[in-house]
């Protein structure tokens, strides 16, 4: 998705353009998945070899650091300021909608958890199967997850949100990842 942010035009992805940036990191979850979904055939035929073990500790890195990064920059940022900027039975419609998506956040966690657990195992050479219905529970989830935010919060957010209240958010996502303006 590309969304268009007023008073904002970078070349890439970045904590200028909050809402691109929330955007990018979907597509980098959507790869993380597929990676899941390669994993599963993989371990049944080949165990826990170099590539797997790196893969496995590859997507755990992510969803361990960034995915946690990306629910916290929408739950404590995005959210708040989408509420802030409403009013009335609005902002009623806008909280339904921001606590729906929390609560999704906690469910990719759980589900997450159930198959970080496998990864560790493959991670240390073990050679364990990686159910596909597991998998396909989280990456499933996460697909319907962002094509809600996708086609919902970000557009709404960009429409919404002034320029002030964006470089806030992106600020705060900067802080939250530890990133300097000069990094």
């Amino acid at each position: 998705m590309t969304v268009d942010v007023p008073g904002h035009s970078a070349p890439a992805a970045g904590f200028e353009v909050p809402l691109a940036m929330l955007s990018a990191c979907h597509s980098r979850i959507e790869r993380q998945c597929s990676t899941l979904r390669r994993l599963v055939p993989h371990l049944t035929t080949r165990g826990a070899d170099a590539e797997a073990r790196t893969a496995a500790a590859n997507v755990m890195r992510y969803f361990d650091t960034s995915a946690r990064h990306h629910h916290a920059d929408e739950e404590q940022d995005l959210f708040p300021a989408l509420i802030e900027s409403m009013a009335g039975s609005d902002a009623v419609c806008l909280r339904e909608l921001t606590e729906s998506l929390a609560a999704e956040h906690h469910e990719l966690e759980v589900r997450w958890q159930l198959v970080r657990a496998v990864l560790e195992r493959v991670v240390a050479g073990e050679r364990v199967s990686l159910e596909s219905e597991d998998v396909e529970a989280l990456v499933g989830f996460h697909e319907r997850h962002i094509e809600r935010e996708e086609r919902e919060l970000l557009p709404m957010a960009a429409r919404l949100l002034s320029d002030e209240e964006l470089d806030r958010v992106g600020r705060a996502m900067r802080e939250r990842r530890g990133v300097t303006e000069h990094d």
